[in-house]
């Protein structure tokens, strides 16, 4: 194991962090059958978990363009994983919802997701995975008045 640097940001080390689970992440999907999967389809999977959403309010949620939440969710809905419904309030207005294969692949995401951390759980221990979960949230949490902020795509 190298020494450790401290004058590596964080804001590198999270990144480098980030992308190792995302790309573990695909890699186990890929050889769990969810070949189609785009990295990008994850940040919609979180927006739609818990309630449909309004096709129009999807870009601020997700913090990118109109265009790109357009092909976005296009892709999905061609593979599956969401569905377009008319908004029961404005019939003019798209609503967007994960389909029973979006939600197949989100449980198949949070279980991958809790076998990384269990592989980074033997490399730390519990107690110490536990500790950087809690500071995170805390310092997040800090950050935006008090809880979690949304999970937004990059650029």
């Amino acid at each position: 194991m190298g020494a450790v640097s401290e004058d590596v940001p964080l804001a590198r080390l999270f990144a480098m962090a980030f992308r190792l689970l995302v790309d573990g992440l695909h890699e186990r999907l890929a050889e769990r059958g969810w070949t189609d999967v785009r990295p990008a389809y994850g940040f919609v999977l979180l927006a739609l978990r818990d309630a449909p959403s309004s096709l129009r309010d999807l870009p601020a949620t997700l913090g990118t363009s109109k265009q790109a939440v357009s092909k976005l969710i296009d892709a999905m809905v061609a593979a599956g994983y969401v569905e377009r419904a008319v908004h029961p309030q404005d019939a003019r207005a798209k609503r967007v919802g994960l389909s029973p294969r979006g939600r197949d692949l989100l449980a198949a995401v949070e279980e991958i997701y809790r076998e990384l951390e269990g592989g980074w759980a033997e490399v730390l221990g519990d107690d110490r995975l536990t500790g950087l979960r809690h500071d995170m949230v805390t310092a997040l949490s800090a950050a935006h008045g008090g809880a979690l902020p949304a999970v937004r795509a990059l650029g």
